[in-house]
């Protein structure tokens, strides 16, 4: 494409988990109208193929063990592309600002003097645990969240929210350590009973449900083959059931 006369800019678009139903009208108002998209794995990819033919899609995608791009690179890309004159909408999984690295990505811009707007999405840490019936906080059982990623050993907070009942624990990209953090929980004094949740696939066709205690879950996701992307939920609200209003009783009591 030609470059245009009028400067670019980049727009840092949130997809939310997966479904494209769940894009905002913002949203999906930017991709319609990009020059290009520089879109990550997760996230509503299927939206892409109804694209105008003139939008240029790359695929930045990182996969476990595979990133298709560095960060590093990714954000040099963005930047050349709107220096070009072009409308560059970065199209990522859930919410830009939440695990996302989408701070990293405003600033790549603005160090450059490149404009860039951020669209927020729906993110997975929420959304894909309240459509499999998981909600994240509860009045009278629970009333805070702590949401982390699962690259690195458990955060003291993280780990007290757990052992203390204070917060649910939601782990983004935690199926690699599910073994080792449940293991670090349990060292630290949290009841090996606590419910456990991982959410595979969440808002997809191919969404899958696993429960079980804290002390358990590791072994029953290695049996099943749980794999990424999953969201795991860690406290009450995880349990099986946890809405039933007789369930809801127990816990309160």
């Amino acid at each position: 494409m030609a470059p245009r006369h009028t400067p670019g800019r980049v727009v840092l678009v949130g997809g939310g988990p997966g479904d494209p139903d769940l894009l905002t009208v913002r949203a999906l108002r930017h991709l319609r109208s990009a020059d290009v998209v520089v879109a990550d794995r997760l996230g509503p990819t299927s939206v892409l193929d109804d694209l105008p033919l003139r939008v240029e899609i790359i695929d930045v995608g990182k996969a476990p063990g595979r990133h298709a791009m560095s960060q590093e690179r990714i954000d040099e890309l963005i930047v050349e592309r709107a220096r070009r004159g072009q409308v560059v909408v970065r199209l990522k999984g859930g919410d830009p600002f939440v695990l996302g690295r989408g701070g990293e990505e405003v600033l790549a811009c603005r160090d450059a003097g490149v404009e860039v707007e951020v669209v927020p999405g729906i993110s997975s840490a929420l959304a894909v645990p309240a459509l499999a019936g998981v909600p994240s906080t509860h009045r009278g059982v629970v009333g805070a969240v702590h949401v982390t990623h699962g690259h690195e050993p458990l955060t003291a907070t993280a780990t007290s929210a757990v052992v203390t009942g204070e917060a649910t624990l939601v782990v983004l990209m935690g199926v690699a350590r599910l073994a080792e953090h449940a293991a670090s929980l349990l060292a630290a004094g949290a009841a090996p009973s606590i419910p456990v949740a991982v959410v595979e696939s969440g808002s997809t066709p191919d969404e899958r449900v696993t429960r079980a205690p804290l002390s358990q879950v590791a072994a029953v996701a290695a049996q099943i083959g749980v794999r990424s992307p999953a969201v795991v939920v860690v406290g009450a609200v995880a349990a099986e059931g946890f809405l039933d209003a007789r369930a809801l009783v127990e816990a309160v009591a």
